[in-house]
């Protein structure tokens, strides 16, 4: 794998780095401080930690309440008498509960998303209606980067050839590769990231966007202005309605320490709306369910154990929507690559098929790793991020299908300026072959007007040789041995008519013998 794929791979490994401390709940916990209280009274006990126990059952193994599935705690009074208690927030500490409003960078950048989320809600009165809708639009916003992306993406493919020609070139001299290599970029006006940092800088805006669907209670319903405090307080709420058996609500299995508890806690504050107004009235119930599935809740790899307590079509719903994620994730990176591979041609501007199948290669391990990512933040997040990350990979894959052709339509043309240059060329070759060809058949020796004096010599001297060869041959013919013995007494070049003189006879001594 050459340093470019590889530069390429660890820029995104890095972004699913990112995302996953973003979204699977391995960035620091969101609860700091907790006090016991008594499950009965709800009042905060001054109790040591060594002084909570687990109540236990026969077979000495830690009792769980059937309501939350957590395990129970009791503390004991003097007179053996034992306390039920559970935890809360202790929303006491000021140092790490605020009760102040302090907005950072991040929190700037998450307002005007939160804004438009809440006002496609208004609009819609359907949370899963308001994530299409803001999903759609954040496709057109961050459009600009992701058309950058892509643009340079597809020219780097199209320099494969050319990168590969350099590494056959300079062999294991790696210094002076890498220098050709940058000037190769620097002439063809590329990055050696291959559009990774236009890839990166929409990924770090989405992470913001996440937290406002992660957060709804604090950003769509607050849009920022709560104080850590604040949501504390409101978390404490349904932390207490959770381990309330007496109210008979059905909120036992809610997360409440999660990640997602904010999310998760959506479909119950219709439930607990007396208890929410004494901290704010801007608390509102939201529709959270979309064609019969509840977006609020988090998947299950297990679905058909739940077909009873969420109800069949739920469950099934909420089990695809990861599954369908990944699905799209994988068809988008397949088809992106395909449509990559077709920009990959040679210096004479052909299409390479072979250097389009090695770039393909080098990208598998991206292409299986983002569905896997898909899929694994589709179980252990809400089906809303599902749903919503779902519809980025479909309208991203019908994006790339759009700049892929339109940006193919440039290289095309370029390709074909390219190839027919070569015609030109190879037409311009071929004639000068000809005329060589030619000039070889009329002048075999390859003398021409301006040889020097001593070619023009030797050219004489193997002319005479020719000649006088000529000349013995057809002596030898006409005079057998006689004649090749008189032929030899001639100098060569007596034959010639001004040297025999007027009175030349050439049967002279002939006669004379007869």
């Amino acid at each position: 794998m050459n340093k470019r794929n590889l530069s390429r791979q660890l820029c995104l490994v890095l972004c699913l780095v990112v995302f996953l401390l973003a979204f699977t709940g391995c960035m620091p916990a969101e609860i700091n401080a907790m006090v016991w209280v008594d499950a009965e009274t709800h009042e905060i006990l001054d109790v040591a930690a060594d002084a909570v126990q687990t109540e236990k059952d026969e077979a000495g193994k830690d009792k769980m309440d059937a309501r939350t599935g957590e395990k129970l705690y009791y503390v004991e009074n003097e007179d053996g008498f034992h306390r039920s208690v559970f935890q809360i927030i202790d929303t006491s500490d000021a140092s790490k509960y605020p009760d102040e409003v302090k907005l950072g960078l991040l929190d700037y950048i998450k307002l005007p998303f939160s804004y438009l989320l809440s006002f496609l809600y208004s609009m819609t009165g359907s949370y899963g209606l308001a994530l299409i809708l803001f999903a759609i639009i954040v496709k057109i916003i961050l459009f600009p980067t992701s058309a950058k992306s892509k643009k340079s993406m597809m020219k780097m493919s199209r320099l494969t050839p050319k990168q590969k020609a350099l590494e056959e070139k300079y062999g294991d001299d790696r210094q002076a590769y890498q220098a050709a290599l940058q000037q190769l970029y620097r002439e063809e006006g590329a990055g050696g990231c291959g559009g990774c940092l236009w890839s990166i800088l929409p990924m770090l805006l989405l992470i913001p966007l996440f937290y406002i669907i992660r957060e709804p209670i604090t950003w769509l319903m607050f849009h920022g202005d709560v104080s850590p405090k604040a949501v504390a307080e409101i978390q404490n709420i349904f932390i207490i309605a959770k381990h309330d058996a007496a109210n008979g609500l059905a909120i036992g299995k809610l997360n409440t320490a999660g990640f997602y508890w904010q999310v998760e806690a959506l479909p119950y504050i219709s439930q607990l709306k007396g208890e929410l107004a004494a901290i704010s009235t801007s608390i509102e119930t939201m529709n959270t369910r979309f064609l019969g599935v509840e977006l609020a809740a988090i998947p299950h790899l297990a679905f058909w154990k739940y077909f009873e307590v969420n109800g069949v079509w739920n469950s099934i719903g909420q089990f695809l929507l990861p599954v369908l994620s990944g699905g799209v994730s994988m068809l988008t990176m397949w088809i992106g690559q395909k449509m990559n591979s077709t920009v990959i041609v040679d210096e004479k501007g052909e299409q390479d098929a072979e250097m389009a199948k090695k770039s393909q290669q080098n990208n598998m391990t991206m292409m299986l790793m983002m569905p896997l990512f898909s899929v694994y933040i589709g179980f252990v997040a809400p089906a809303g991020l599902s749903l919503y990350w779902f519809l980025q990979g479909l309208l991203g894959m019908i994006q790339d299908v759009f700049l892929t052709k339109r940006y193919k339509k440039i290289y095309d043309a370029e390709d074909a300026v390219k190839q027919a240059k070569a015609a030109e060329q190879a037409a311009i070759e071929a004639e000068r072959e000809r005329i060589r060809a030619l000039r070889r058949a009329e002048n075999p020796d390859g003398m021409v007007g301006s040889a020097s004096k001593k070619k023009l010599q030797q050219r004489e001297k193997n002319e005479q040789a020719a000649k006088e060869a000529a000349y013995l041959a057809q002596q030898n013919a006409q005079n057998g041995a006689e004649g090749e013995q008189g032929a030899r007494s001639v100098r060569p070049g007596d034959d010639r008519p001004f040297r025999r003189g007027r009175n030349f006879d050439p049967n002279r001594y002939k006669n004379n013998k007869e």
